[in-house]
């Protein structure tokens, strides 16, 4: 073999050689470049299953299934509804009481605490009088003090561990205990025996640990002129008749974020008694364990802000006589499963009159607004022996064991006589379940602001009266045959009542309503923003898919170019070498007889730096 021939299969070989290694090249940066595409779409792909998932809703609440009503339809002229049961009438007054009956002896509250109180109504009240009364603290502040990181205690019965009677004090960082058994009324109607008792003068605690070991051994306790404000600190009691905040005899008490937590029986954490007072709970965590032990009892007005309630026995409120309970921004779980005393029914909110003389007669008053109130067990409310008034606003109710609402004769009170007068107004509010009204009771309702109620109104026909008044925005879908006495409606032509398959009667007379099928609002808003939420999971997803069918591609199409660019260099370096080309020497001298024609040269150039 010649050297020329040598020469020009080395460097043919070079061209192969060379070309293989471009081919390398490119192929690396391709893979590398189409490797950072897949990670970005497996990326895009996460984002829209969290986007899905985040995005979904628990589902709607139970409503109306179907599209929405037409007009109401002609309900019919309508039989005769049934008859009342017998004995329709409410009986006369019962007679007068008789003298008060000795401590120890009166009827039974629900929550177990048998203070002395009157035989019937009219009667003095048993127990000692505020002046019989004398206390004993084991620490006494008499005038402005201010103490932190101190510990107060007391074991003795009927002696408290701190007492202020005067002055304007405040203690912080503090470890106060409380032992020591009483037995009755002087310490829940006085405070003998509790932990903290301000007679007079003001306290302020803050950042403080209280607990309490003992039979009516209440933790902190505001009576008469007594003004206590505690905040930030944590309340333990453990025996009976034991409650962590409490006022009586007119007493203050404003308690923010306070934790309390009681598991005696009768031991409502927020608690009152005879003369009642003002209490204001902003924030914090209330807990009751024991039997008979709501986690508000009131004989005061009681205000309970942004604050968690749970009962885990019994009632969530109770409010005995002409007292209040207001409910704000609260999440209160209610599970009354075990009777105490004379109850004969499960509930999470309870008015009544107890007749025990702890509490004035006239309305007892219970509002709720922007709260959860999540019913474990019984009914929502019950009414018994006393007037009421109930006003509900934007609540979230959930109750799927009770009615909603009962007034009835209970065991308190002069039989015949002892219904509920209740009158309540739902503004803004969505409530499911039944009104039950008895025979010596009556109700006056309003539906306003797009009230709806899911349920049936006296559906056995016993009430002794039942006025009905629905804005006409608001809805009423029967979930039974209903009766009232009086209805009171902006929409005349009755569209926003749905009989849903039962009757409405009026005064007797069955009325002509809508025939046609509700469809919640809040059912379709629901899943309205379901149905977007699974459209935009797949359109996500489509996307997704599309982005991967451009990336393959725009892959097969850069393999092609890349292809065709690796064979034009093979075929030309063939001809090259055919043509005897790749000559240095030859390349030399084209390049120096054609370096005024730059396009002329560029096969050479390409050919000189190859063999370079």
């Amino acid at each position: 073999m010649n050297s020329k021939s040598l020469y020009y299969k080395k460097t043919a070989a070079r061209v192969l050689i060379s070309a293989l290694i471009l081919v390398t090249i490119l192929a690396s940066a391709f893979s590398f470049a189409f490797a950072d595409t897949s990670d970005t779409n497996e990326s895009s792909d996460s984002s829209a299953t969290t986007l899905s998932s985040d995005s979904s809703h628990s589902g709607p609440p139970s409503g109306g299934p179907g599209g929405p009503g037409g007009p109401g339809g002609s309900g019919g002229p309508g039989g005769t509804p049934p008859d009342k049961p017998d004995g329709d009438s409410s009986g006369g007054p019962g007679g007068p009481g008789g003298s008060g009956a000795p401590a120890g002896n009166p009827p039974d509250k629900p929550d177990g605490d048998n203070s002395g109180g009157q035989g019937g109504p009219g009667g003095a009240p048993g127990g000692s009088s505020a002046s019989d009364i004398t206390y004993s603290g084991s620490t006494e502040l008499t005038s402005d003090t201010q103490e932190s990181g101190k510990t107060y205690s007391s074991t003795n019965s009927n002696e408290q561990a701190l007492l202020v009677s005067d002055g304007t004090s405040i203690i912080d960082k503090s470890t106060i205990t409380k032992t020591g058994d009483s037995d009755g009324d002087d310490s829940d109607f006085y405070g003998t025996n509790a932990a903290v008792l301000v007679t007079k003068g003001t306290l302020t605690i803050t950042d403080s640990d209280i607990t309490t070991d003992g039979a009516h051994a209440n933790a902190v306790f505001a009576y008469g002129d007594g003004i206590v404000n505690i905040a930030d600190s944590r309340i333990t009691t453990t025996s009976n008749n034991s409650g962590a905040v409490m006022v009586t005899g007119g007493g203050t008490l404003t308690a923010d974020n306070v934790t309390a937590k009681t598991s005696g029986n009768s031991s409502a954490p927020i608690r009152s008694d005879r003369g009642g007072g003002t209490m204001t709970i902003n924030g914090g965590s209330y807990t009751s364990n024991g039997v008979g032990s709501p986690v508000v009892y009131s004989t005061a007005d009681v205000t309970v802000n942004n604050a968690e309630m749970t009962s885990t026995a019994s009632e969530g409120v109770v409010v005995e006589g002409k007292n209040s309970v207001t409910l704000n921004g609260v999440t209160m779980t209610a599970d009354n499963n075990t009777h105490n005393g004379k109850s004969e029914t499960y509930k999470a909110i309870f008015l009544y009159q107890s007749m025990s003389g702890d509490a004035e007669d006239g309305t007892a008053s219970f509002t709720a607004k922007d709260s959860e109130i999540n019913v474990l067990n019984g009914d929502t409310i019950f009414v018994t022996n006393t007037t009421a008034e109930i006003y509900l606003e934007n609540n979230k109710i959930t109750n799927d064991s009770g009615d909603f609402l009962r007034i009835q004769t209970g065991a308190w009170g002069n039989e015949g006589s002892n219904g509920g007068t209740v009158t309540a107004t739902l503004s803004n509010q969505r409530v499911e379940g039944n009104i039950i009204v008895d025979s010596i009771s009556t109700l006056d309702l309003t539906l306003e602001n797009g009230s709806k109620l899911f349920g049936a109104i006296d559906s056995d026909n016993q009430a002794k009266n039942v006025d009905l008044t629905i804005s006409k925005d608001s809805v009423l879908v029967l979930s039974a045959d209903t009766y009232v006495d009086s209805l009171t409606n902006e929409d005349s032509s009755n569209s926003n009542i749905y009989l849903n398959g039962h009757k409405l009667y009026v005064n007797g007379v069955e009325t002509e309503a809508n025939e046609g099928t509700y469809e919640d609002v809040a059912d379709n808003s629901e899943a309205a923003a379901d149905t977007e939420n699974s459209d935009q999971a797949e359109s996500t997803q489509e996307t997704a898919a599309a982005t991967d069918v451009n990336n393959e591609n725009t892959s097969s199409t850069l393999l092609y170019v890349v292809g065709g660019l690796v064979l034009i260099a093979l075929v030309s370096a063939a001809i090259a070498v055919s043509k005897k080309r790749l000559n240095p020497n030859h390349i030399r001298k084209n390049l120096k007889n054609k370096a005024r024609d730059p396009e002329a040269r560029l096969p050479d150039l390409f050919c000189f730096m190859i063999r370079v």
